[in-house]
């Protein structure tokens, strides 16, 4: 009786064991999505503030205008089209992964690349 019990017990343990074990792999796996990011940057004196690094697709960039004049956000592929007057901020979520080269249509040296990597 007393045998029956203890391998009763160690059936136990060892179905809570994998249990926890395949728990922890389904949280730590390579599938599991890390959640996106709000990033901020500053445009003043006709300059993007630094660029973020290490942008995933659906991350979002709030660019917030800090200089006296109009300025834009523009992708090189068309793909998104941010014009901010004075004082204002407008929010870009990354559409997808790539390489997104940006300028300002008002100011030929404002330019940058924006880089998103798959969620």
């Amino acid at each position: 009786m007393m045998e029956r019990a203890a391998r009763t017990t160690m059936l136990k343990a060892g179905i809570w064991s994998v249990g926890m074990l395949g728990g922890l792999a389904l949280a730590c796996s390579p599938g599991a999505q890390t959640p996106a990011k709000t990033l901020s940057v500053h445009i003043n004196s006709a300059n993007y503030g630094p660029l973020p690094t290490g942008l995933k697709a659906g991350d979002t960039i709030t660019f917030v205008n800090d200089d006296t004049v109009a300025h834009t956000v523009t992708a090189r592929d068309h793909s998104f089209d941010l014009h901010l007057s004075p004082g204002q901020s407008a929010k870009l979520t990354m559409p997808k992964n790539g390489t997104f080269p940006i300028y300002c249509i008002y100011h030929s040296t404002m330019r940058g690349v924006l880089v998103a990597a798959p969620r």
